[in-house]
C-alpha cells in the first residue's frame, strides 16, 4: 500500500509553543528524510511537504489552512513513501517540542491523481493514533509529550484493513502546559463518515481539551484528559480505539510531510516568563526572564524553555 504522509508537528496553543519537527520517518529497515525548514529549498527532496519554520500555531490558527500541513500554500515535494497496512510508522523528531502535551495521528486518502498536486481540504482526515494523559493528574502526571521529550519517536500502526491507496499522514502535537489556552497492503475498508473531520473545522476553540488550563485547581485532581478530534479508527466497522502509542511491527510506507508552524510569541522582552513558557531560541523575541525558582533551559538551537 502507497501512502503519502503530510505530518505536521504543531502545538495548538495561545500565546504558547511547541517547537521542534519531525525529521526522519522509519518504516521497517527503511528511512525517508524529512524537510528541512530552515535551509534552502533548492535541491531539498522529501516525502515530507515543505514547511517554513518550528513555531506552533496559536489559536488563531485554528481557522487557516496552515493547521493541515503548517504551509499555506505549498503541496509535495516529489518523492512518496511504502508502508504495507498493519505496519509501523515511526516519526522522529529532530529536537523537543513541550513536555506536557498530546499526540494526534491522522490519516486522508488522496484523490486518483495523486497526493503532491492536493491540498487535503475537505471532511477526510481521520484519526488512527492518539494519546494524551498517560498517568497521575493533568498538573503534574505524564504526558503522551514526555515520550517524543525523552525517545524523539512515535511509532503508530497502519489499520489492517485500510484500503490500498496513496494517503497523507499527519502527526500533530498539542501542548497543553499554559493556563487558558486553547490551543498526511492489503485492505478494503475505508473510515465510515463518522469517523471524518476537515481542517480547518475539526477543532473550536472552546473543546474542553483545547480550552484547557494546567493549572486549574481541576486539572490538580483530574486524571483524565478530552483529547480534541474524532474517535480513532483502527480499521473496524465499531466504535474507534486509543491504540498502543507504541508497535513492533516494522513495514513500509509512502509519505510526503509537513509540519505546523504558528505564530511566535509577542510577550514584551520585559515581561517575566512562566514555567513552561518559551524563553530564549534563534529568532525568538519575548521574555527572555523566568520567574522565581524557574531557570530557562535549552532544547536545541531554537528553542528554550522555563523549568
Amino acid at each position: 500500500m502507497k501512502l503519502s504522509t503530510v505530518v505536521i508537528t504543531a502545538s495548538v496553543l495561545s500565546a504558547a509553543s511547541a517547537h521542534g519537527g519531525v525529521g526522519q520517518y522509519i518504516t521497517g529497515s527503511t528511512t525517508y528524510k524529512g524537510w528541512e525548514p530552515y535551509n534552502s529549498p533548492s535541491g531539498q527532496s522529501s516525502i515530507q511537504r515543505q514547511y517554513s519554520t518550528f513555531d506552533p500555531i496559536l489559536v488563531a490558527g485554528l481557522s487557516t489552512v496552515n493547521i493541515r500541513c503548517n504551509n499555506a500554500g505549498t503541496l509535495g515535494t516529489g518523492p512518496i513513501g511504502q508502508v504495507a497496512a498493519g505496519g509501523a510508522i515511526k516519526a522522529h523528531w529532530t529536537q523537543w517540542t513541550h513536555r506536557p502535551a498530546s499526540v494526534l495521528v491522522y490519516m486522508a486518502k488522496c484523490p486518483s491523481s495523486g497526493c503532491n498536486g492536493w491540498d487535503g481540504s475537505g471532511k477526510v482526515w481521520f484519526k488512527i493514533d492518539h494519546q494524551g494523559l498517560v498517568s497521575g493528574t493533568q498538573n503534574a502526571g505524564k504526558w503522551a509529550g514526555d515520550t517524543i521529550l525523552d525517545t524523539l519517536n512515535w511509532t503508530s500502526t497502519i489499520p489492517a484493513s485500510l484500503q490500498p491507496g496513496d494517503y497523507l499522514v499527519r502527526h500533530e502535537l498539542i501542548a497543553v502546559h499554559q493556563a487558558n489556552n486553547p490551543q498526511c497492503s492489503s485492505g478494503t475498508a475505508s473510515p465510515p463518515n463518522s469517523y471524518l473531520v476537515s481542517f480547518p473545522g475539526a477543532y473550536s476553540a472552546s473543546d474542553p481539551g483545547i480550552d484547557f488550563n494546567i493549572d486549574s485547581e481541576a486539572a490538580k485532581v483530574a486524571t483524565t484528559y478530552p483529547i480534541p478530534g474524532p474517535s480513532v479508527w483502527s480499521g473496524g466497522s465499531g466504535g474507534g480505539q486509543e491504540p498502543a502509542p507504541t508497535t513492533t511491527a516494522s513495514p513500509s510506507t509512502t509519505f510526503v510531510t509537513s509540519m505546523t508552524p504558528t505564530s511566535a510569541p509577542t510577550s514584551p522582552p520585559t515581561c517575566t516568563a512562566a514555567k513552561y513558557d518559551q524563553c530564549g531560541g534563534k529568532g525568538f523575541g519575548g521574555c527572555t526572564t523566568c520567574a522565581a525558582g524557574l531557570t530557562c533551559k535549552s532544547n536545541g538551537e531554537y528553542y528554550s524553555q522555563c523549568l
